[in-house]
């Protein structure tokens, strides 16, 4: 997944840094938010289990988009999901998924990712000045 970003308008919302429509946002948001509210980890089952529910348009966000919606429905197609939310997600190293345990984790590899990306930056700076 590529990310693009202004360093002059970097929003505040790592949401909105990675995903590219609002909807994204929200979904990713949720997921989680499902997963802090399970410990941090879910199984196969549990994400498909959300993922049908998302589908089904029977998972409700808390906020809607004005001050007078308190519950919203919303409803995201399944294998979008997966294609836009949760592979994006896994490849940059915001979830982990454990092959042996077959359960799905939150990970702060993104950060590792980062940083290392930095240092990449910074070898090449080096390697120039010379």
């Amino acid at each position: 997944m590529v990310i693009l970003f202004d360093q002059f308008n970097l929003p505040e919302d790592i949401y909105k840094i990675v995903f590219a429509t609002e909807q994204q946002e929200v979904v990713a948001k949720m997921l989680i938010k499902y997963m802090w509210d399970n410990g941090g980890e879910i199984g196969k089952t549990e994400m498909s289990l959300f993922a049908n529910k998302l589908h089904d348009g029977e998972t409700i966000k808390d906020k809607g988009r004005s001050p007078l919606d308190k519950e919203t429905m919303i409803s995201y197609n399944k294998r979008q999901f997966y294609d836009r939310i949760l592979t994006p997600m896994r490849g940059m190293g915001l979830i982990d998924y454990d092959l042996y345990k077959k359960t799905y984790k939150v990970s702060d590899k993104f950060n590792k990712l980062m940083i290392k990306i930095g240092l990449t930056w910074l070898r090449e700076l080096e390697k120039n000045k010379k």
